[in-house]
């Protein structure tokens, strides 16, 4: 086999390859074979029919057939290999002379791995917030938590804001009450905006027993979307009481012994949680700032299936889960179709950059994972997904994507090293020491970034 690479742009190759023909002796055994296996002709047992006679009575041009499309893959991947080429995706084929006998030369138009130029990298310059926690924001968290203990007890009196109230539902679309539009003894906290619009102004003012109709969009079932008359009996009130603010509180609600110890812990959970949102912060402005200095051609037929697989997953995974259609979430979102197709394309050139600069720099810092580290983010991948480690790391060799996780952690390594490499400075001038001794936020950060159709929960994909 003989072959040539014609590179038509930075992004594809057209590849000539001359098979001798020989080489199709192998495909044309097996062709012989499955014919064999498929046919039966007065006289022969099957599997035992000549080939000459397939010849004649089924044309030579059917097992010549059968025997190229045998050994085209074959072909195609071993010119890949000596030409040492990246593909993405499906080649298109093209046979340009078939003589039986003589030779097969056909042509194959990929897509390639642009060849990328790292630059230095060492001068990035990023700023981030700075970590403050006040005491307002203690007292938040410190809020939260007591309405977590907080008691309810009856009362005798119209319901007011805060009150947790028991509702029966009815829902009506044109007169008609819905089969999934009908709900009792649903607890509901006013004013949390965890049921439908309308509610709270329907029930409060509302006593046990009483009952108010309103108008809302019904958000799911078999009517999302439509107007809905909804008719709420109100069935008991109940008032919210929270616990008194001391070490007693602290004491229920915590491992602690005083409100003081409560809040310096809650101090301190704070402080870490800001250290992780501007370690995820910095990740984020440094590799912006990397992709700036780097060119980096996209392929056309690569980002268009990228554009569609996200489409994809929001639409019947994300949104199909809230009951919503497109159109219904441009409409809560504010934007036109148009805006829509140009954001989804600017993330998708993002994701296909950044995993081509990643990639690259993996190759040019010789970076490895190792078992543990692979083992941990198949751990944060599967909790991500809603699924067990067991089930996801099933779904991950079932549907041949070990690799892909690979990337990933590859990838998040290759950005700790520019983060590290990078000066961070936060808004009060002070230059941040990043801990990458751990690539939890890195890899998050570039899973974001990564092309939809690797991030997805694992399931059965083509081999590019």
């Amino acid at each position: 086999m003989k072959s040539a690479v014609e590179t038509l742009n930075p992004t594809r190759v057209r590849l000539s390859i001359e098979v001798p023909f020989e080489e199709l002796k192998d495909s044309l055994d097996a062709a012989y074979k499955k014919i064999n296996q498929q046919v039966t002709v007065k006289g022969f047992r099957k599997g035992k029919i000549p080939a000459r006679v397939i010849d004649q009575r089924f044309g030579r041009g059917a097992v010549l057939e059968e025997a190229v499309n045998d050994a085209l893959p074959k072909f195609y991947t071993d010119a890949v290999n000596e030409a040492e080429l990246s593909v993405l995706g499906q080649p298109e084929v093209d046979i340009t002379e078939l003589k039986d006998g003589e030779t097969l030369n056909f042509t194959a138009e990929v897509d390639v791995r642009p060849t990328i130029e790292i630059p230095d990298y060492s001068g990035i310059e990023v700023e981030v917030d700075a970590i403050e926690v006040t005491e307002e924001d203690i007292d938040k968290s410190v809020e939260q938590l007591r309405e977590r203990f907080a008691s309810t007890s009856p009362v005798e009196r119209a319901a007011e804001d805060g009150d947790v109230v028991t509702l029966d539902l009815e829902a009506k679309v044109d007169g008609e009450v819905l089969e999934d539009g009908v709900a009792t003894g649903v607890s509901y906290t006013i004013g949390s905006g965890e049921l439908l619009d309308g509610v709270d102004d329907a029930v409060k003012g509302v006593e046990a027993g009483g009952e108010a109709t309103f108008t809302s969009e019904l958000k799911g079932g078999s009517a999302a979307g439509k107007e809905a008359e909804v008719t709420v009996k109100v069935t008991q009130v109940a008032a919210r009481e929270l616990p008194a603010l001391d070490d007693e509180f602290a004491q229920l609600a915590s491992e602690f012994d005083t409100l003081e110890e409560l809040r310096a812990d809650s101090r301190k959970r704070l402080e870490n949680m800001k250290q992780y949102d501007q370690a995820t912060q910095a990740q984020e402005r440094v590799l912006e700032k990397l992709l700036e200095l780097v060119e980096v051609p996209v392929p056309e037929k690569l980002l268009e299936d990228e554009i569609n697989t996200r489409k994809h997953n929001l639409e019947h995974h994300q949104l199909g889960q809230m009951g919503l259609d497109l159109e219904k979430y441009l409409e809560i979102q504010g934007k036109t179709a148009e805006e829509f197709d140009a954001e989804t394309k600017e993330a998708a050139v993002k994701g296909i950059k950044t995993q081509f600069v990643l990639d690259e720099l993996v190759n040019k810092e010789k970076l490895n994972v190792n078992q543990e580290e692979l083992t941990e983010h198949l751990m944060r991948r599967a909790a991500s997904s809603g699924m067990s480690p067991d089930q996801f790391a099933q779904a991950v060799v079932e549907g041949n994507q070990v690799q892909m996780l690979v990337g990933e952690v590859a990838r998040g390594k290759a950005l700790a090293v520019v983060v590290e490499a990078a000066t961070v400075k936060d808004t009060n001038g002070e230059i941040i020491d990043l801990d990458d001794e751990e690539e939890d936020e890195t890899t998050e950060s570039t899973s974001e970034e990564t092309p939809a159709a690797e991030t997805d929960t694992p399931e059965e994909k083509p081999e590019a």
